[in-house]
């Protein structure tokens, strides 16, 4: 079977700088649906905004009456469909897991562009469908990453304080809830203040102001940021849902999703712990081999049809 691997994601830059996210206590929304070439005028692009200055539109409030042990939430675009349906198909698909309940949700923002009108009927017809989707009214954009990343925190401190944990993971990760189960019962896994996936340390503020990953010092003043996870797929508690929006309201938001989420845990004093095995949150793999699947949890692939034929074959009687 040969499945291709993608060379990396935004052009290999994954391991330079986090990738950008919407915000938190202070939120920042952009107008616009596409990155600006120059991020010069950065800030004409957002601005302040607490999570609770937005609302849900499509919302699933009665989703953890069963309280599940794990909640899966998803943030992704709202034309993403073949994204979706992939993960309802595969990883997405799997409601007990070593006996314990999941749930997998997806966050969308607000529907863009000028068929935005049958893009939201779409989407309500989906969500009547398949009773798994969350929007919320802020625009869907790339800058806006830390926004939605924040509206997931306050759903789950919200409407599923009672859960033990949940994981925020993107839409192109391949996931293997077993070894992710595993490592979640395991005895030395606190239930309180914890979260892990691909720790990042000493990583220095992009202060280029045509990069991507460009942030202001009067957004964030310091050299380095705190110790963050990798936004592209990380588990925790779920009592730090609820400590991380409160934390965010003293913390100026800005663009960098993973990083800002960092800020909120240093300002709450919780450190990210490294897995037990740093190979069990992988950023890529190399060349396809069906047996490598079967020791992560998370790894990044390429397209909704590369997760699904990796399931299938990973799924396959040997």
């Amino acid at each position: 079977m040969v499945i291709e691997f993608p060379s990396g994601r935004d052009n290999q830059t994954i391991f330079l700088a986090p990738s950008p996210a919407p915000r938190a206590n202070q939120q920042v929304q952009q107008t616009a649906t596409q990155m600006p070439t120059q991020t010069t005028d950065i800030s004409l692009h957002y601005h302040i905004a607490h999570p609770s200055n937005y609302h849900f539109i499509l919302d699933e409030p009665d989703k953890c009456k069963q309280s599940p042990f794990l909640v899966l939430m998803v943030p992704v675009a709202p034309n993403q469909v073949a994204a979706r349906n992939a993960i309802r198909s595969t990883w997405g698909n799997e409601s007990t897991v070593q006996g314990k309940a999941v749930i997998t949700l997806f966050l969308v923002g607000l529907t863009g562009g000028s068929n935005s009108e049958k893009a939201q009927q779409q989407l309500e017809e989906e969500s009547r469908q398949h009773r798994d989707l969350l929007q919320s009214n802020f625009v869907d954009s790339y800058f806006n990453l830390t926004i939605k990343t924040m509206v997931i925190m306050d759903w789950l401190a919200t409407r599923c304080p009672q859960a033990t944990f949940s994981m925020k993971v993107d839409s192109d990760m391949f996931l293997n809830l077993e070894n992710l189960m595993t490592l979640l019962l395991a005895p030395y896994t606190p239930r309180q203040n914890y979260i892990t996936g691909v720790v990042m340390r000493n990583r220095s503020v992009i202060r280029n102001q045509n990069s991507k990953w460009y942030v202001s010092e009067e957004l964030y003043p310091e050299p380095n940021y705190p110790t963050y996870l990798l936004g592209m797929g990380y588990v925790f508690s779920n009592d730090l849902p609820e400590k991380i929006v409160e934390a965010s309201k003293d913390i100026k938001a800005f663009n960098i999703e993973d990083a800002y989420v960092g800020a909120c845990l240093k300002q709450l004093g919780v450190a990210p712990s490294s897995p037990p095995n740093p190979s069990l949150f992988k950023i890529y793999m190399g060349q396809y081999k069906r047996e490598d699947f079967f020791g992560v949890i998370t790894t990044i692939l390429g397209s909704p049809q590369q997760l699904i034929d990796i399931w299938k074959d990973i799924k396959r009687p040997t």
